[in-house]
Formats: C-alpha cells, sequence, structure tokens
C-alpha cells in the first residue's frame, strides 16, 4: 500500500501547485533557519560576555555553526513539516483535483486557522518527543544501529500523526488512514527525509502520499 501511494506520488511531485509550494517552503524553512542561527549566535555572544569567556569572533561563529548544524538533524524535518502544513491545502487540493475528483468536490477546506494550529502542534510534538528520546538515542550509540532505528520508529509515528492531519480534516466523512498505514506512512516519510536532496522534496512528496493513502489505497484512482 505505501510503496504503491509513493509510486503514485512521485510525478506529482513535479506538479505546477508543487513547485510553487516546494519554493515557497524551502524559503521559509531556510529564513526560519537563518533566524535560528541570528539568535544562536545572539545567545553564544551573550554567554561569552556574562561568564567572561575568552575568544570571540570566529569562535563564537563556529560554535554557532556546530549547533546550528546539530539542531539541523531533528529541526530542519520539523520545520519543514510546519511550513509544509501551513500551505498543504495547495498541494492536496492539486492531487485530489488530478487523481480524485470526486473526492476534490466534497472535500471541505481547512483553512489557514487551522493549519497554523496543526503546524504548531507538529512542532511541538517534533521536538518534545524527540529531546524525550535524546537520551535513548544517546545510549544505543553503543549498538551502531539502535539509534536510527529508535529515530525512525518514533519519527514514523510523529510523521504519520502530521501527514493525516493534513488530508483527514478535508474529509471528515471518511474513514481515516488505519492506524498501521499511518505509521508505514510516516516511516517513508522518514526515510525520504534521509536522504540528501531527496529531503528536500520529502514534505511534498510525503503529502502526495498521505492523498493516495487517504483515497487511492481504497480504491481505483479515477
Amino acid at each position: 500500500m505505501v510503496l504503491t501511494a509513493a509510486l503514485r506520488a512521485f510525478p506529482l511531485i513535479f506538479h505546477a501547485a508543487a513547485r510553487r509550494l516546494l519554493v515557497k517552503t524551502l524559503l521559509l524553512t531556510l529564513l526560519v533557519f537563518a533566524l535560528l542561527a541570528v539568535g544562536l549566535w545572539a545567545g553564544v555572544h551573550a554567554l561569552r560576555l556574562h561568564y567572561g569567556w575568552g575568544g570571540g569572533g570566529m569562535a563564537e561563529a563556529a560554535a554557532t555553526a556546530l549547533i546550528v548544524i546539530a539542531a539541523g538533524w531533528l529541526l530542519f524535518r520539523a520545520t519543514a513539516m510546519a511550513m509544509m502544513g501551513l500551505f498543504a491545502d495547495d498541494i492536496i487540493a492539486a492531487v485530489e483535483a488530478d487523481r480524485y475528483p470526486d473526492a476534490a468536490a466534497d472535500a471541505r477546506p481547512v483553512g489557514l486557522a487551522r493549519s497554523i494550529r496543526y503546524a504548531l502542534a507538529s512542532v511541538a510534538r517534533t521536538i518534545g518527543w524527540n529531546l524525550l528520546a535524546l537520551p535513548a538515542y544517546i545510549a544505543l550509540l553503543v549498538t551502531g544501529v539502535g539509534t536510527i532505528g529508535l529515530f525512525l520508529a518514533l519519527n514514523a509515528y510523529l510523521l504519520g500523526r502530521d501527514l493525516a492531519d493534513m488530508v483527514e480534516p478535508r474529509h471528515p466523512g471518511h474513514p481515516p488512514i488505519p492506524r498501521g498505514s499511518r505509521w508505514l506512512l510516516g516511516l517513508a516519510s522518514a526515510l525520504l527525509f534521509l536522504i540528501p536532496l531527496v529531503n528536500l522534496l520529502a514534505p511534498i512528496w510525503s503529502a502526495a502520499m498521505a492523498v493516495h493513502m487517504l483515497h487511492g489505497v481504497r480504491r481505483k484512482p479515477v
């Protein structure tokens, strides 16, 4: 089911609406990371002055860069999905209109206010649960594969919930994506986020997959 949804979704990431959304989400994500970098640099600078630590200039910039790179492992996915959530209706509506016109005709737009709530909830869940799991991530480093396994399992659940929240409210009378399928959808999305360059397309590809999981796996697409 998930593989079928992924294959059906792939051509749709080149849809005009998907390209517009990709540009918007990438620019907003980069803006958030730029603001984060500035905020972290200001924090490092303030700590250095407060405690009288030596160094500055390049040392502060290097410390800030290391923190941003470390945080990026988690925050890129959280930020990109949150930005995607703000405009998800655009790509979801385009996929439904292209492949499932009957469903598109009956869809209920989510609206910006609700999308913002979903986006904020997504960020809070992602950061919160991954911070709680951080001690386990560190402890499992000695196993070689345990950390990545736990990361994928946890984030598959979180991504599956995020993606379901994007598509299901448009069709309140439609049966929701089953829990097992939702987790597999999240796992496929989490794997996409691990692949360099592909991770830039992961939010849009994942949203298109979610549409197919909601509609396409139950009946032959129109």
